[in-house]
């Protein structure tokens, strides 16, 4: 397992949240842990968002600097460039949701090619661009090319909120595990709420063992899931 991490995917993937799971589950473990927040692409679930929660586990946040002004573009701070040196501690990068998201991590191409990364691109396949062997192998290419990284594994994370099912979880890993398969790459982790867990199948979950992972919901607002009950 190489020291760095970089969640990355389509808008809707979960990505925030399973950046915020892995950095608290590192950070539980007895880590020294960075989380970089560079998703500079949807201003409304963000893991930089966490911070009082992050640090309070003892995880450092590096944030977009001018996130929450009234700039368009915000400026990522030099100190991210630290990240890079500092090989005593794990890095959990969040990045933007979709090609045009990863391209940020471009301009960090020449400290990766120093220090490879596990660059794991996040699929929820009940969102669009996700439904199908062949969305999903064109989504996880055009993030490649943006991003200039070769992708390394995949993270399972379909759901639906609060209307998540076993029985979507289960379609959607054969689904992932398809399109992984068509592109030689691993799934490396399958998240879902422990009310789902509990629900899989006994047979599944032997199958995925130590790689099915509970998620715990950080940034969804309330009202979200109330707007789902009420229709």
């Amino acid at each position: 397992m190489r020291r760095i991490e970089v969640h990355i995917g389509h808008y809707g993937s979960g990505k925030t949240e399973i950046s915020l799971n892995r950095a608290l589950e590192l950070a539980g473990a007895g880590e020294k842990v960075t989380l970089v927040d560079i998703d500079i692409v949807n201003p409304y679930f963000r893991s930089g968002e966490q911070t009082e929660l992050l640090e309070g586990a003892g995880i450092e946040v590096l944030r977009p600097t001018f996130e929450g002004t009234n700039l368009d573009i915000p400026s990522l701070p030099a100190e991210i460039q630290r990240v890079f040196v500092e090989k005593d501690r794990r890095i959990v990068f969040d990045v933007g949701g979709d090609p045009a998201g990863a391209a940020v991590l471009g301009r960090y191409v020449r400290y990766f090619a120093e220090e490879p990364a596990e660059v794991y691109v996040v699929v929820n396949t009940l969102r669009p661009w996700s439904t199908s062997v062949e969305e999903i192998c064109w989504m996880t290419g055009a993030i490649a090319e943006r991003c200039r990284l070769p992708i390394t594994g995949m993270i399972h994370n379909t759901n639906l909120a609060r209307q998540s099912t076993p029985e979507q979880l289960v379609k959607g890993q054969e689904l992932l595990e398809a399109a992984a398969r068509q592109l030689s790459l691993p799934v490396v982790r399958t998240y879902a709420q422990a009310s789902v867990i509990e629900k899989l199948p006994t047979a599944f979950r032997d199958r995925l063992g130590i790689s099915l992972k509970p998620l715990s919901i950080y940034t969804r607002p309330e009202w979200l899931d109330l707007e789902a009950d009420v229709e």
